[in-house]
């Protein structure tokens, strides 16, 4: 109907101009001749034809803007400037033809859109009106600003471990964005991982879970981003904090199994491979992904290995832990150097809460020159010492291994028992005898000393030692070459 009426516009339009020409040519017929000069003067349009000032160009503008299409005519005299796009008038001469309340005219003929749509995008054609219209046609193109949303729009990914994971975004503007993908951490990376609307990934794997990002951008404003969040489904994955837990009567302990899974698990506790459980003194709870077993009031049948279980649909996964009351794994304290030629102090800690019966040491000396390195046999110690308590779960004991060789290469093993037994004979600890020179008697407890401190208010007094150590090996080295 917009089309019909804008054709019988431009029709009338014509019909006006030519019965006014015709018009004037009557009167000036009839007229006085002095007259007629004049009326042909200002009436005639055969002699200075319009022409177009301006010129017809490819005009952008970004969703929102403001757009001015010019057109400017010389000599326009009685023709009427139309606009128009397609077959609608927008505007006759000074007459806003279009409703659209976002056109209109100003200074003169140029054309304003405010506010410009993705639709308004196309030609617009100033024409000035003849039998013969003469056009000036201005392209408008809309600039639109990227958006982007992932596929599917609630943007959750799930694949299993080692096959293939596909992630998609899908992107619109114009023009037409282009689309990168990062993997969305604390420490943003600036290096994409693939370019386009889809990201392929392959033999995927727990490590692979987690939010991705694509970024769309096409020059217009600023990028978009949209995330796309990959769940990764295996067989769960269990750690211990402990192997190995030390107990003993009316104790409380806490087993912990920490669990790492991105689908639904189901986890139990069993004890010497029977199930477990709730009971008035043993407890099962979850805290995040951190599984508990809590045991109160200790007793004797509460020993023995546990394990916690963990499934789900596609597998399952077991972690072992030993609850024991026999000495825990020894420590040593002592360090690597003897400051003795035929001696060395040997300091540990062991973990017990009864009190120590009995202690094994056993040591052996390496055969070591420039080809081969050979150990010799071990000597045993059995020991009945009295030991002091480092705090309520651990011992300290010190022993003195005697008629060793200067200059030499040791190895000590040792092991303990309380009253539910041995525990694990201990790593093996290395050590070195001195070659030369006059050490104080006190040397390895200063050594020890450093050794076992750890405060951060012993730290003068741990510099004060090593300059003291260091001032009794330059004496002895000096005394050795003067003798």
């Amino acid at each position: 109907m917009e089309k019909l009426w804008s054709s019988i516009l431009m029709f009338l339009l014509l019909i006006i101009r030519r019965n006014g020409l015709c018009q004037n040519f009557a009167e000036s017929f009839h007229s006085h001749p002095q007259q007629e000069q004049q009326q042909h003067h200002y009436g005639d349009i055969g002699t200075d034809e319009p022409q177009f000032i301006t010129k017809g160009h490819l005009y952008r503008a970004v969703v929102g803007d403001t757009i001015v299409l010019p057109c400017k005519v010389k000599n326009l005299g009685s023709y009427v400037l139309l606009w128009r796009r397609g077959a609608a008038v927008l505007t006759a001469q000074n007459l806003m033809v279009t409703r659209d309340a976002r056109f209109k005219m100003i200074d003169g003929y140029n054309l304003q859109i405010s506010n410009v749509r993705v639709t308004d995008a196309g030609d617009y054609v100033c024409q000035i009106g003849d039998v013969e219209p003469r056009d000036q046609v201005h392209t408008l193109e809309i600039l639109v600003p990227p958006s982007v949303r992932s596929v599917p729009d609630h943007g959750i990914i799930s694949a299993r471990q080692g096959g293939t994971a596909t992630l998609e975004c899908k992107a619109t503007g114009n023009p037409t964005p282009h689309i990168y993908w990062f993997r969305k951490t604390a420490k943003h990376s600036s290096m994409p991982l693939g370019e386009g609307p889809v990201l392929i990934l392959e033999q995927v794997g727990r490590q692979h879970s987690g939010t991705y990002q694509c970024k769309a951008e096409n020059g217009v404003r600023e990028a978009a981003y949209a995330d796309v969040n990959l769940k990764v489904l295996s067989p769960p994955e269990l750690s211990t904090e402990r192997q190995w837990i030390h107990a003993s009567e009316s104790c409380e302990i806490e087993i912990v199994c920490t669990l790492q899974s991105d689908m639904n698990t189901d986890v139990s506790w069993y004890q010497n491979s029977f199930m477990l459980e709730p009971t008035d003194r043993r407890t099962m709870y979850s805290r995040g992904n951190k599984y508990i077993l809590s045991i109160v009031n200790f007793r004797t049948t509460d020993f023995g290995n546990y394990s916690c279980v963990a499934d789900n649909s596609l597998g399952r996964t077991k972690k072992y832990i030993e609850v024991s009351g026999r000495p825990g794994p020894t420590e040593f304290l002592s360090s690597q150097y003897s400051s003795h030629l035929d001696r060395y102090n040997l300091t540990f800690k062991i973990e017990s809460l009864p009190d120590l019966d009995e202690i094994k040491l056993l040591y052996r000396k390496l055969m070591i020159n420039e080809t081969y390195q050979r150990p010799g046999n071990w000597n045993e110690l059995v020991l009945y010492p009295s030991v002091s308590r480092y705090d309520s779960r651990h011992f300290v004991m010190s022993y003195i291994i005697t008629k060793l060789e200067h200059n030499s290469v040791y190895e000590v093993m040792v092991q303990a028992k309380n009253r539910y037994g041995w525990n694990e004979v201990s790593d093996i600890h290395q050590f070195h005898t001195r070659s030369y020179g006059y050490v104080n008697e006190n040397m390895d407890f200063i050594i020890n000393s450093i050794s076992m401190t750890s405060s951060g208010s012993d730290i003068y007094r741990k510099k004060f030692i090593i300059i003291f150590i260091c001032c009794q090996f330059l004496a002895a080295f000096l005394l050795s070459v003067i003798t």
